[in-house]
């Protein structure tokens, strides 16, 4: 066989089922030979953004790995800003691209970049093939570190002399490694010992808690020791069931904020959580000085990476957090586990009394137009059915969800670990893809739905039945507020530059039916409720544009 027909033979009998792509003429070799492959699904981008983030979406919905092919160096530029993102959430995908045939790479042809370079900032591990021989090997390698602790995207580039050459080719098994790290005794019980004494412990949860599907083990740590759970403060994942009475939600990126709601605690234990991801400087430190920290996580690179941790602990939340939990219950002496239930008792009146003033609010709003936020938060966390999986890129507009969502499956939420806008609606594809059960919600922002609008053609070629709805406030509200807070001319003035998408505004209904998607409009919450019903019935794909409030208090 050819290199191109070992590389998807190989992938097929590891039990990989999608090839995520949008190819070129480097990339032609592999497109023939799927001609022939019936155990793998090509489907097809119309750029390489969407590409990415619905390979991104799949791998982390799951557990990947996730195989996308694209179109040499333009085609993986196109892609860096989505690349970005899946290196950030962790999520275990094998990149590749084709490269020009090697014979005439030194006359520099086009298209023609070093392709492992322009990939090696996002990825755990790089490697241009150069032998048919070595195609299977670094293919099995890939996927191996791909999904070992801690997963992430790895890279090949694939040239087309080695997919076209024929020869006798080994094609072997598959290597996995167990992500389940134990920690030592010693860490245990010194970790143990710091819970035990003290007053006011605070938990937060990373995005690693998701990944290993350690929800139910922290939970019962916190209900143990009375401790609340806060998310950290950008999550790719639910690391938290947003309905336990425990959980008081994410930390936001402000430091001021985060501080206030740290300062009475006296240890941070932070379960496979980032501490801490900010959008712009300030002036305080969100985590109070001389803070006792547990840093428990996956990646000995994020431990104590900003703030020193008294331990830090290598290992797998779940696995930890059962055997601290066994110790403590060993530990905690009577008066303590009363202390414990004071405190849990305490926090569940906090957040019954927050969740009931937001509540309030969006009631406030609901028969404004044009709609406020809140209201229409409140209205889609209550519609959502029991197993729905919200996808959520609408980056101002999803203030309060996680209050008002009831799920108690803590998969049902997704957010966007690295930032990059345009992830949503193509991430919502993936997760489809690897949740075919399950409906799926993508809330996005007007702006943010502009980057990867192309996905919506996906949708409609592969009746992938998500619902979008497009929380139009015709500009970059985000932007305004955060320039707003500068307190300079544009606050004096109300008038922002560069960040209103309005003269002429964006017809989203004729550029998702354009592309094959249903949609349509609405300006009032009661419309919204009868089309998001409907929608949600329609078992394929469809898209409400909601002309939501774009002001904003000071």
């Amino acid at each position: 066989m050819n290199g191109a027909q070992a590389m998807l033979e190989w992938l097929a009998g590891s039990g990989i089922r999608y090839l995520f792509g949008n190819p070129g003429s480097s990339e032609l070799p592999l497109m023939d030979a799927l001609v022939g492959e019936q155990r793998l699904q090509y489907i097809l981008g119309l750029q390489e953004i969407p590409v990415m983030a619905i390979a991104d979406g799949y791998a982390q919905a799951s557990g990947g790995p996730a195989v996308v092919n694209l179109h040499i160096a333009c085609g993986l530029g196109n892609a860096m800003g989505m690349l970005y993102n899946a290196a950030k959430s962790g999520a275990p995908l094998l990149l590749t691209a084709g490269q020009h045939d090697q014979s005439f790479l030194l006359t520099e042809p086009i298209l023609y970049s070093n392709l492992v370079d322009l990939a090696r900032p996002y990825v755990k591990w790089a490697y241009e093939i150069r032998r048919l021989e070595d195609l299977v090997r670094a293919v099995r390698r890939a996927v191996k570190v791909a999904l070992a602790p801690p997963s992430g995207p790895v890279f090949l580039s694939l040239p087309m002399d080695v997919l076209k050459a024929e020869g006798e080719i080994d094609l072997g098994g598959s290597t996995r490694v167990d992500p389940r790290l134990r920690p030592s005794r010693e860490a245990v019980e010194r970790a143990a010992e710091m819970l035990r004494g003290a007053g006011n412990p605070v938990f937060i949860a990373g995005d690693a808690v998701a990944r290993g599907d350690a929800h139910r083990e922290l939970a019962r740590l916190a209900e143990f020791l009375g401790a609340p759970v806060y998310q950290q403060t950008v999550s790719g994942t639910c690391n938290f069931p947003s309905s336990h009475p425990l959980s008081l939600g994410p930390l936001p990126r402000v430091q001021k904020v985060v501080r206030k709601a740290l300062d009475e605690a006296d240890l941070l234990f932070s379960v496979g959580a980032d501490l801490m991801t900010m959008s712009l400087p300030a002036e305080v430190e969100p985590v109070p000085p001389g803070l006792p920290i547990i840093h428990l996580h996956l990646d000995p690179w994020e431990i104590g990476k900003n703030y020193p941790a008294r331990l830090g602990i290598l290992g797998d939340p779940g696995e930890t957090l059962r055997e601290l939990l066994q110790e403590l219950q060993h530990r905690l002496p009577p008066e303590k586990q009363k202390e414990a239930g004071i405190r849990a008792e305490r926090i569940r009146r906090m957040k019954e009394e927050r969740e009931s003033a937001l509540r309030e609010r969006a009631r406030k709003g609901r028969d404004l137009i044009p709609i406020p936020p809140l209201a229409l938060m409140e209205t889609i966390a209550d519609a959502l059915p029991p197993d729905g999986v919200v996808v959520d890129e609408t980056i101002s507009s999803g203030r309060g969800l996680q209050t008002f969502l009831r799920s108690e499956d803590p998969h049902s939420f997704y957010g966007m670990r690295g930032g990059g806008i345009g992830w949503g609606i193509p991430a919502s594809l993936g997760i489809k893809v690897a949740l075919p059960g399950r409906p799926v919600v993508g809330l996005i922002g007007d702006g943010s739905a502009l980057y990867s609008i192309q996905g919506l053609w996906t949708a409609a070629r592969y009746g992938l039945a998500v619902v979008w709805v497009i929380c139009n406030n015709r500009g970059y509200r985000i932007l305004k507020e955060r320039t707003h807070a500068l307190k300079g001319v544009s606050a004096r003035t109300g008038t922002y530059v560069g960040m209103d998408l309005e003269q002429p505004g964006i017809d989203f209904i004729s550029l998702s039916r354009a592309l094959g998607v249903p949609a349509e409009r609405c300006d009032t919450l009661g419309t919204f409720k009868h089309l998001f019903h409907q929608a949600l019935d329609l078992g394929g794909p469809f898209l409400i544009d909601v002309q939501v409030e774009g002001n904003f208090e000071d």
